[in-house]
């Protein structure tokens, strides 16, 4: 069995796959490309939705008192840099209700890409949440003709599935997404998809892990 992941994945993951006797392809279906923005901003408040805004933030010294944000690895390196993280959720539509029901008088700075999904900053307009949103990075696709035969691919981000379809087809492939929002962009392309159970690198793989390794299984008996 094969499969591509649309980002590089580190050591640690790769060692998972060799574990499990699962080839490997791998390449950066997307790149990110800082930006420039003030860097004089005092933000009481912030909204993070990424390690990438993370370090964008970090590169410019952004002075934050309390962070709210989108996913645990983006939560561990905020705590990491001595950030104070007061609320985390794995989707950016369950911080928006978090933040709709309990701060409906705060005032917010929206950290972001360029392109980003519009579940919370629609959710706070339309509860009259105040908010000012500044891109820190942005993304760029990758477009790469893959020709090696692969079982399955791997996705982290709608904009990765926008890249790997511009010059390449998931017909007769299985798909991993790591959440919905992204298994929501495959859906026109492929039929045979898997959301992990946490959207986490770590929760994708250990799901390819185990849905290729039953398939094996059933295919050698």
């Amino acid at each position: 069995m094969k499969v591509l992941s649309t980002k590089i994945l580190t050591k640690e993951q790769k060692n998972l796959f060799q574990k499990a006797n699962i080839a490997l392809a791998e390449y950066d279906a997307i790149n990110i490309k800082a930006l420039d923005f003030d860097d004089d901003i005092i933000a009481h408040n912030a909204i993070i939705t990424s390690q990438n805004t993370v370090k964008a933030l970090l590169e410019k010294k952004i002075v934050i008192k309390h962070c709210f944000c989108v996913g645990e690895k983006t939560k561990a390196l905020l705590e990491e840099h001595g950030q104070h993280v007061t609320k985390m959720t794995h989707y950016g539509a369950d911080l928006a209700k978090h933040l709709v029901k309990n701060y409906k008088n705060e005032h917010f700075w929206l950290f972001c890409s360029s392109i980003r999904r519009d579940e919370l900053p629609n959710a706070l307009t339309k509860n009259n949440i105040s908010f000012k949103e500044v891109h820190v990075y942005k993304t760029v696709l990758n477009p790469q003709t893959i020709a090696a035969p692969v079982d399955a691919v791997l996705f982290f981000s709608p904009s990765g599935v926008e890249s790997y379809i511009t010059n390449n087809t998931l017909e007769h492939k299985t798909v991993f997404c790591i959440g919905n929002t992204t298994a929501d962009a495959v859906k026109p392309y492929a039929k045979d998809i898997y959301i992990a159970k946490k959207p986490t690198i770590e929760s994708v793989i250990q799901h390819v892990i185990k849905q290729l390794g039953n398939k094996h299984k059933h295919k050698t008996e």
